[in-house]
């Protein structure tokens, strides 16, 4: 089968969801696809909640962003069980995780994406299709023509989004790109590694897991094949065993300890990322959360870049690794209880769809986010972040990089409010492709803070635009940020859309 579009945007997470949603409500005609069958990337199929900033509820996202947050809550309070207390939040946190002001059922954040999706698939302007993996890219001169995709599929676009988890697209369609961590020789940037580059020194993954607790019950897995190595495994960088409570203080680097179950004003595991509080319900549901903790980060081989059995064998060690971990909590550490939640991930065996991926290959962008433009400790003298006047949005976190596969423990750092730049999204190259995801142009470090679900969402969301505006000025993207008059059209019709600029200058100086 072939079909034709406007715009192809590939990968159905985060990026992907708010550049469909972009470019359809222009009124272009848009193919979707995904190679699960879950919208929403890592806020469902890689099941972790939302990493947000302290002013998510007032400003700072989206409003297509802040819309999804306010429908999630809406989906909760329909539910004749939910009390009357939790109903009347402003802020309803279902989970009342500790981690995010929105800790939430995947389920329920996908039924919401399909609802805002619905409108413009019942108009006949955007077309949906799961299960669908870009195999080949057919390139003529500066241009993507045609993507196929396994098991078929041909689509032809005027423009093409990569909004993948891993950057998929930019080796079928061999635009240039950079893959794991740059040389401080090449970046400057004063936590990069020393040396040569370093590909395949790439952030750990984490296969997420749900779990419940039956103080009462006995629910002990089935022994993980690969439990006897992981729970004799300890890396050199790592304070304790793999298998353990003992994890590090990002930060710092010291020891940290974590109780599984603690007292009300403690910062337990237990409800970190808790997406199911069951005291909201009357009568009460059991406890759901997630398990995305440090003791599960997989850091042994890198998977982006690589192929085949090798891909599929490192895949399924991450996999053993949680269950390794679910397996010690139950027995060695005397919590038989535990419970994988096999119906809150929609799998058989309570496990993610898919492991959360933290970096992607990135486009070499006409415009690169380094160190220097965001990091406090990079900008000495500076009191915020490097202003762009090419701003298509806006984010915050620290800079929060997880151990790596190159052997490099955590690199925690505060940032600056930043914004997004144009440049950021478009190829040094390529004509019609847009990064729409994490595969932007940002380097092994910035990436610690341009990866967080509203920034992927907001650079989404600016694609899908950015390839509307093209085709409705018959231009490329790179000539939109290279003409003053269109630049300023453009960034206007963002604002249009609820797409925020920049922070309020009370903002941009709070270091986080």
């Amino acid at each position: 089968m072939e079909l034709d579009c406007d715009v192809l945007v590939v990968g159905a997470g985060c990026g992907g969801v708010a550049a469909a949603l972009a470019a359809a409500g222009q009124g272009l005609d848009v193919v979707l696809t995904e190679p699960t069958d879950w919208l929403g990337g890592q806020l469902t199929a890689q099941a972790v909640p939302p990493d947000e900033h302290p002013w998510v509820e007032m400003m700072g996202v989206t409003a297509s962003y802040r819309r999804m947050r306010t429908l999630v809550r809406a989906r909760y309070r329909a539910d004749p069980r939910l009390r009357e207390g939790p109903r009347r939040e402003n802020a309803l946190n279902p989970g009342a995780g500790w981690v995010s002001r929105l800790c939430a059922e995947p389920t329920v954040i996908h039924s919401v994406l399909a609802e805002m999706l619905a409108p413009s698939e019942h108009r006949g302007n955007l077309r949906l299709f799961f299960r669908h993996r870009p195999v080949f890219v057919e390139v003529e001169g500066d241009r993507v023509s045609a993507v196929r995709f396994d098991p078929g599929v041909v689509v032809r676009a005027r423009q093409v989004i990569d909004a993948t988890e891993e950057g998929d697209l930019l080796p079928l369609a061999d635009c240039e790109h950079v893959l794991g961590a740059e040389s401080s020789a090449d970046t400057g940037e004063p936590h990069a590694v020393d040396g040569p580059a370093q590909p395949f020194d790439q952030q750990a993954i984490t296969w997420c897991a749900a779990l419940e607790y039956d103080p009462r019950g006995e629910h002990v897995i089935e022994r993980p094949k690969g439990y006897e190595f992981w729970r004799g495994y300890r890396a050199p960088f790592w304070p304790g065993p793999q298998l353990g409570w003992t994890t590090q203080e990002p930060e710092t680097g010291c020891p940290l300890r974590r109780p599984l179950f603690g007292a009300k004003d403690e910062q337990d595991l237990w409800r970190f990322r808790r997406i199911r509080c069951g005291a909201h319900y009357e009568p009460p549901l059991p406890d759901v959360t997630l398990v995305n903790w440090p003791h599960i980060d997989y850091w042994l081989e890198p998977i982006t870049g690589v192929a085949g059995d090798l891909r599929r064998q490192r895949l399924e060690q991450a996999r053993e690794l949680t269950l390794s971990f679910v397996y010690w909590m139950q027995t060695e550490a005397g919590y038989p209880g535990l419970r994988l939640s096999e119906k809150t991930l929609g799998t058989d065996d309570g496990l993610a769809a898919m492991p959360y991926i933290r970096e992607a290959r990135r486009i070499k962008a006409e415009f690169t986010v380094l160190e220097h433009h965001i990091g406090v400790e990079a900008r000495p003298g500076a009191v915020e972040a490097e202003q762009f006047a090419d701003s298509v949005g806006i984010g915050s976190y620290r800079i929060d990089l997880h151990p790596s596969t190159g052997g490099q423990g955590y690199v925690d750092i505060p940032s600056y409010p930043f914004q997004i730049p144009l440049g950021a999204l478009i190829p040094v190259r390529l004509d019609n492709v847009i990064a729409g995801g994490k595969c932007l142009g940002v380097t092994h470090i910035t990436n610690g803070c341009y990866r967080l679900h509203p920034v992927e969402w907001n650079v989404g969301e600016a694609a899908g635009a950015l390839a509307a505006h093209a085709i409705e000025r018959g231009v490329p993207p790179r000539a939109i940020r290279a003409r003053a008059d269109l630049l300023t059209e453009f960034q206007d019709r963002l604002q249009a859309i609820g797409v925020e600029l920049e922070w309020p200058a009370w903002v941009r100086t709070r270091q986080r």
